[in-house]
């Protein structure tokens, strides 16, 4: 997430997601699956949502999230050291296609905010 330019602390991201994948990262995702939230939170990252849908024939995946923190690079590095978090990733990247040319989530330009 190099370069990675945080407007008003508001990030939003695309990635594809394999249709045979669809209910087990559903599962995944479902409130009584807590793997991951309390690492989010420890590294500032609030308000994070996913959204599902299906764009002629294929399924993507958009996420939301807020960045509270002073230090996105050091946070980012830190949650992706985090040994759950990379079991986790390990589970879900395995589900999901990369938009061509990025390894993972394609960050996405944010051009309106109404607070």
């Amino acid at each position: 997430m190099s370069g990675v330019r945080v407007v008003g602390g508001r990030m939003g991201n695309v990635i594809e997601l394999r249709p045979e994948c669809i209910d087990e990262y559903r599962r995944l995702h479902a409130d009584d699956h807590d793997e991951v939230r309390d690492l989010l939170a420890a590294h500032h990252l609030t308000n994070f949502s996913i959204f599902l849908r299906e764009i002629a024939g294929r399924w993507f995946e958009f996420s939301y999230y807020e960045y509270t923190g002073d230090d996105f690079a050091a946070d980012m590095a830190a949650l992706a050291a985090a040994p759950r978090n990379q079991a986790w990733l390990a589970k879900t990247d395995a589900m999901q296609i990369p938009l061509p040319g990025h390894d993972s989530w394609a960050p996405m330009e944010l051009i309106f905010f109404n607070p």
